[in-house]
């Protein structure tokens, strides 16, 4: 399915598309985490092969409130079907995003 609850370091793991129809299923997975003010705030994007606007626009949202309150905000695994998304959007810019879990979660 979508999503899975984040692990003790703050990683939301998500799988298949992200898109319109799970937009609201993502945001609502991680309103908790950046009410709970998380230091630190990834998403594992090893598992999804697709992303469009809908998805992007969550993640964005979610990248100013976590900055709002002083957190980071990264992506990690993204497949070159979906790093292609976020360059041709210019968001490879604004996001930090990390090859694999073990680089995002060495990065402070």
């Amino acid at each position: 399915m979508a999503s899975t609850p984040q692990n003790p370091n703050g990683i939301l793991v998500l799988e298949g598309e992200v898109d319109l129809h799970r937009a609201p299923e993502i945001r609502a997975a991680l309103a908790p985490l950046v009410a709970e003010k998380v230091p630190r705030l990834l998403i594992d994007l090893t598992k999804v092969r697709y992303i469009d606007s809908s998805g992007l626009a969550v993640f964005i949202e979610t990248l100013q409130r976590v900055m709002a309150y002083g957190g980071t905000f990264g992506l990690f695994g993204l497949s070159e079907s979906v790093r292609a998304i976020f360059h041709v959007a210019c968001l490879d810019q604004v996001f930090r995003i990390f090859p694999d879990e073990a680089t995002a979660t060495a990065v402070q």
